[in-house]
């Protein structure tokens, strides 16, 4: 975890196939990175965002992953961690030889955040 206490994971369920999952967390809104970003109103950056579900993708495949390319990357709502800390990811992961593709829808109560297509190249 790169931002340490960044966000805390409450659930996860994972499908019969293993292709889909879906992660409830909970964002830690005290956390410093929201004092610059921005005081008085915070605002959970995007990269921060993208960075959480590579961790979570991390943890499913169980290797470490390099982001190669995202075909689709829509931020559609604010996220407040003061208003809505309780966010739920639903990935749907796919793992080759070589390769994760994710795709990735981010809410928070019924609102969609963020949608994300992404492929991650496995290291080795």
């Amino acid at each position: 975890m790169i931002l340490e206490n960044f966000y805390t994971i409450k659930s996860n369920q994972i499908s019969e196939d293993k292709i889909n999952h879906i992660f409830e967390i909970e964002v830690n809104n005290k956390h410093v990175i929201f004092k610059g970003h921005f005081p008085d109103n915070p605002v959970m950056p995007g990269v921060c965002m993208m960075q959480i579900i590579k961790e979570i993708t991390e943890s499913i495949v169980g290797k470490k992953l390099f982001m190669e390319k995202c075909s689709n990357v829509k931020f559609l709502a604010i996220i407040n961690p003061d208003k809505t800390p309780e966010l739920t990811l639903e990935l749907q992961i796919i793992e080759t030889d070589s390769k994760v593709k994710v795709k990735n829808t981010t809410k928070f109560e019924n609102t969609v955040a963020l949608k994300l297509s992404a492929q991650y190249q496995i290291l080795i």
